[in-house]
């Protein structure tokens, strides 16, 4: 008598493969999502820079009427208007909510709960990054955790200010388009995200030739070569092409020159003592090496004695997670080796910025806590 080869644990284990890992990252990202949302100083923020000027940008105007309450002191006064330093894609990015608030549905912008759902979202597209590369289950949802509750992650969205979503939403983008590349591969859709991410942080445009690399780089050393990647470097570079375009526009409507993201006409930030030699200078390297990876925690009296600050102090204090991205074997796969070049640009970059502090070092902290994602041997 034949017994059936499809006995019931194969069937679960087939089953569970199947749908049970799937299910099992739906709720890690809810749950992650709703920890976020609960965990915010307030429902909505008012440092809503992107919300107003992308309601600005829906009634066919660059810059605000009238005049912003003094708590927006980084609006910049310019020919009767006021204008905003974050690039069109951070408006764009916003720009749904924006609709919704003139159609009179919600009167501002819900920060709690867009900081909750870029966590799902980042949460979501983590696993299924860590997921391509073969992790067990439960190393997919320790890496999923550390991204967003083991880092500075988790307090930069959930104060939910114009800052803070804009890092939010560059770091999904970033996450996205490789998945789009790596996992499941749609060019234009990877562009897409890509847009996202630059739209929000705009150095990250110069990540673009090591996207379009990993996109590609199958097909760079076969014959006929440049007849197989024109289609999908063509297909990624789309939005981007037409959002960098569009940004330059924009600020030569606001400033008069395609060059000007109006950093410098912030009111009284050249007046700072770390902006004395520009917004970017080389004499702020030392200080941001000094922030971001050597300085301690503050010292207190009484327990518990040391304490973080909050604006700055060392990313291996805060995360010391981090420290497992200097094995040896990380080095092994194109992938690993692409996101550190990537880490070292952005890094060169955010540390010629005169103000050593938290936003510099989120970004440098997000580009970092990546690369584990990335990492098939870990």
């Amino acid at each position: 008598m034949q017994t059936d080869s499809l006995s019931f644990p194969s069937v679960f284990s087939s089953f569970w493969k199947r749908w049970g890992e799937l299910w099992v990252g739906v709720g890690l990202a809810l749950c992650i999502g709703l920890i976020y949302y609960l965990s915010t100083p307030e429902l909505v923020s008012p440092f809503d820079y992107t919300f107003r000027m992308a309601r600005a940008l829906l009634q066919g105007q660059v810059g605000l009427q009238e005049t912003p309450p003094p708590y927006l002191n980084e609006m910049i006064p310019l020919n009767g208007r006021y204008y905003s330093v974050f690039p069109l894609g951070s408006l764009l990015t916003v720009l749904p909510h924006a609709w919704v608030a003139e159609q009179g549905w919600i009167q501002a912008y819900p920060s709690a709960q867009v900081a909750g759902l870029i966590a799902a979202a980042i949460a979501w597209v983590a696993y299924g990054l860590a997921s391509h590369y073969g992790f067990s289950l439960g190393m997919r949802c320790l890496l999923v955790l550390f991204l967003l509750l083991g880092n500075w992650t988790w307090c930069n969205l959930v104060f939910g200010g114009a800052w803070h979503l804009t890092l939010g939403f560059a770091l999904l983008g970033q996450l996205a388009a490789l998945y789009f590349i790596l996992v499941c591969r749609i060019p234009w859709l990877a562009g897409l995200c890509f847009a996202l991410a630059f739209g929000n942080r705009t150095e990250l445009v110069l990540l673009a030739p090591l996207f379009l690399y990993l996109l590609v780089r199958e097909d760079l050393f076969v014959d006929n070569w440049l007849a197989r990647v024109w289609r999908p470097v063509l297909a990624f570079c789309l939005v981007p092409f037409g959002l960098g375009v569009a940004t330059l526009g924009y600020n030569y409507l606001r400033f008069g020159s395609i060059t000007d993201f109006g950093k410098s006409r912030i009111p009284g930030v050249l007046e700072e003592p770390w902006f004395a030699d520009g917004i970017f200078a080389l004499s702020a390297l030392g200080r941001n090496l000094q922030e971001m990876l050597l300085r301690p925690w503050k010292q207190v009296e009484g327990f518990p004695y040391f304490v973080p600050t909050g604006f700055g102090g060392s990313i291996f204090l805060a995360s010391p997670f981090l420290l497992l991205l200097f094995r040896p074997q990380n080095l092994r796969h194109p992938c690993v080796i692409v996101s550190w070049i990537a880490l070292g640009v952005t890094t060169a970059i955010l540390w010629l910025h005169g103000n050593p502090g938290v936003a510099v070092l989120l970004s440098l902290c997000h580009e970092s806590a990546a690369l584990d994602l990335l990492d098939p041997t870990a």
